[in-house]
């Protein structure tokens, strides 16, 4: 999503219509270049509608205030971040686990890198949240439903693994649980409006793709 609201924010700026070309034989007609400066509030710019709608005309100023009012958060941001938060706390209970159970010095490492990353990830989305009205109750949504969530089974059997045991359910709950990290931000990036939310979706695709491949190599 945005790429396609770069490619939007292209095409406005590509589109941009200055004020009819005559307005500065008019102003020398009608006094000269102050009383132009007077008479016209400045350039106009054709703001392409929504699907459906036809293109307005406005000024620069109101253009740029209906990109910033068109960057309100909608339902499905609020959702995404508020998810995020239990999914991403779900995944600091699997590593912390990791130092004294696993049998892998590469899997302690990998589990750090996941820890480190997303404890701050969870600090900005609730600081979004906070600024931003706070978190919205979303009826019908179960978190254990959520893509990639272990279940309560799989966590007390991954509490109870040691070693190599552990590392190998580690590394499988793991990647399940970071694909659907990434479906939940790809759902996002479809359905979203916000700008710091899709930049916040973007790096969990961005990171979780990649520790994704490292852990596949580790099987």
């Amino acid at each position: 999503m945005l790429s396609r609201r770069t490619s939007a924010v292209g095409a406005l700026l590509a589109g941009a219509v200055l004020v009819l070309a005559g307005c500065d034989a008019d102003a020398g007609d009608k006094g000269g270049p102050d009383a132009d400066r007077q008479a016209s509030p400045g350039p106009s710019v054709i703001v392409p509608g929504k699907p459906g709608e036809t293109a307005a005309t406005m000024s620069a100023k109101d253009a740029a205030k209906k990109r910033s009012e068109d960057d309100s958060p909608n339902a499905a941001d609020f959702t995404y971040t508020q998810m995020m938060i239990v999914h991403h706390g779900q995944a600091l209970k699997m590593t912390g686990l990791a130092p004294e159970r696993a049998g892998s010095s590469r899997v302690k490492r990998l589990a750090s890198r996941i820890s480190s990353a997303q404890r701050p990830e969870i600090g900005a989305m609730k600081g979004w949240l906070k600024s931003h009205g706070g978190p919205r109750e979303h009826a019908g949504h179960d978190h254990g439903t959520m893509p990639g969530m272990a279940s309560a089974a799989q966590l007390k059997q991954l509490r109870a693994a040691r070693g190599k045991a552990f590392d190998e359910l580690f590394l499988k709950l793991m990647i399940t649980h970071h694909s659907g990290a990434i479906t939940m931000a790809a759902d996002v990036l479809s359905d979203g409006n916000n700008i710091q939310v899709e930049e916040m979706a973007n790096d969990v695709v961005a990171q979780q793709s990649s520790e994704i491949g490292r852990m596949r190599d580790m099987e």
